[in-house]
């Protein structure tokens, strides 16, 4: 009995251990500042995917960021998903955090309790609860969400979404700075 509660339990304790740091990229090359590339206009292409890794949905979006005098960010999201629209609105305000580094206090419309961006080197990473459904219907889900900048101009984002501590699917998507008058979503 003990060894089998020891098979049980080693993976989750090994994966404690071995926890990723957004600071682990803080040499890593292009730099991902968020209010550089989160400046302007943005397009979005990706796909969700359930906890067996199987495609349910795909979208496109579209994404308006600007900053104010006080270094506060918006980020304007319309995702065009191929089973209808959502729209998100980020707000990203300066702060340090627990480390003493530049960071961003982040909150949107689907985020009940605003979170932490930190940023380092290449990456970008938030850990969060999404609020996912309409009203009177909804699930929150832990969203673990990690942006990667691979060229300039190119952002890499992949976010793992648990309930209860086990994984129930994924967000995989790129963003790409675009000219203000591009289309992202089809119409």
């Amino acid at each position: 009995m003990r060894n089998w509660m020891l098979a049980l339990t080693a993976p989750l304790l090994l994966s404690a251990c071995s926890s990723v740091s957004v600071h682990d990229y803080a040499e890593r090359q292009p730099k991902l500042d968020p209010r550089e590339f989160f400046d302007g206009k943005l397009c979005a292409d990706g796909v969700v995917r359930d906890w067996k890794g199987e495609q349910i949905r795909q979208f496109n979006a579209s994404i308006i960021a600007t900053w104010d005098e006080q270094g506060v960010g918006t980020l304007d999201e319309i995702f065009q998903f191929d089973d209808g629209r959502e729209t998100r609105i980020w707000t990203l305000t300066p702060m340090t955090n627990a480390e003493g580094q530049r960071a961003y206090r982040a909150k949107a419309n689907d985020v009940p309790e605003p979170t932490v961006m930190n940023f380092a080197g290449n990456a970008i990473h938030m850990n969060y609860m999404l609020r996912y459904g309409e009203s009177g219907d909804t699930i929150d889900l832990t969203m673990d969400d990690w942006m990667f900048k691979v060229a300039d101009g190119v952002v890499v984002n992949e976010t793992t979404m648990s309930k209860w501590g086990i994984d129930v699917g994924q967000v995989l998507l790129v963003m790409r700075k675009v000219d203000d008058g591009h289309e992202c979503i089809e119409e």
